[in-house]
């Protein structure tokens, strides 16, 4: 174990169902990579996304994430508390000149092309002010041409020209409700978090929030992006895909599996340990290197 009394990480999970597979390899990945460098573990409830909350689904992810010995360090973040957080972050970057209000509706864009995540790239058609009768239905941040680059801890150096593969992108949507990119930088930035450990499925948001994150003057974090758990069709595990939640299994398979998952060579006498013993085993031993350098990895259980 190594000391790094300045890390800071956190668990960031969305309450819209209850953590499987797939989000207890995040949680645990960024939870060992604090723990094996002596630093803090914040828990952080992402439900900037109010209609895709599920009523009960955050208790339920405290109590696993107590289920298996993953303790948090100091209170809950919860975003939906964070309103006035997130509105003077959008008016230091209107101060700035880094957004626009933007009067296209999804359909006037739908004709775009594709994004690197599936979403249509903005053609820029409010970059320059609005039509003439349009009043603003949301908040772009107006993107610049060249390469952002940073280099992931698993994956290597990922790099993405924002401007031409995302276009200007949402802070603040047509429903009134803040973007997922402007509310974790935000959080992010006020939380001191220096270590961003979460799945690859979250890479090509990434440049974006370094962006953001310039554009705000806050700091860049390092990241690790895990390989994210797939079923045998390819599909991410979520509640869409029927994903068993981990409550359902023993925390020590779980566990041991995750662990196998993440590359940490566990022996084979931990399977039958309690969790205790496991948890301490794998903050010693963690092993960054040791993480698969790909976005996704078959499930195990």
């Amino acid at each position: 174990m190594t000391g790094h009394a300045s890390y800071v990480g956190r668990f960031a999970p969305s309450p819209s169902g209850p953590l499987h597979f797939g989000s207890m390899v995040a949680a645990l990945g960024s939870y060992l990579d604090a723990r094996h460098h002596r630093g803090r573990w914040l828990l952080r409830i992402e439900d900037v996304d109010r209609p895709r909350v599920v009523v009960g689904a955050e208790s339920a992810i405290l109590r696993t994430l107590e289920a298996f010995g993953l303790e948090w360090d100091g209170p809950v973040v919860r975003q939906r508390e964070r309103v006035a957080a997130y509105e003077q972050a959008l008016a230091q970057l209107q101060a700035a000149g880094k957004v626009f209000g933007c009067a296209c509706t999804r359909r006037e864009i739908a004709d775009s092309v594709l994004a690197r995540d599936g979403s249509h790239r903005y053609p820029g058609t409010c970059r320059n002010g609005l039509p003439p009768g349009r009043a603003a239905r949301a908040w772009r941040f107006r993107t610049s041409p060249g390469e952002v680059c940073f280099e992931d801890l698993a994956q290597g150096r990922l790099c993405e020209d924002v401007d031409a593969d995302v276009g200007d992108f949402v802070l603040l949507r047509a429903d009134g409700l803040f973007a997922y990119q402007l509310a974790v930088v935000v959080d992010d930035g006020e939380a001191g978090v220096t270590h961003v450990v979460r799945g690859a499925d979250l890479i090509d948001s990434t440049c974006r929030q370094i962006l953001l994150q310039r554009a705000l003057g806050l700091r860049t974090p390092r990241y690790l992006h895990l390989p994210v758990v797939v079923n045998s069709a390819g599909e991410k595990l979520s509640k869409q895909t029927l994903a068993r939640a981990v409550d359902e299994l023993a925390p020590q398979t779980v566990l041991f599996e995750a662990l196998v998952f993440l590359g940490q060579q566990p022996p084979a006498v931990l399977a039958r340990e309690g969790i205790a013993t496991m948890r301490s085993w794998a903050i010693d031993n963690w092993q960054r290197e040791q993480v698969p350098g790909r976005r996704t990895g078959l499930l195990s259980l």
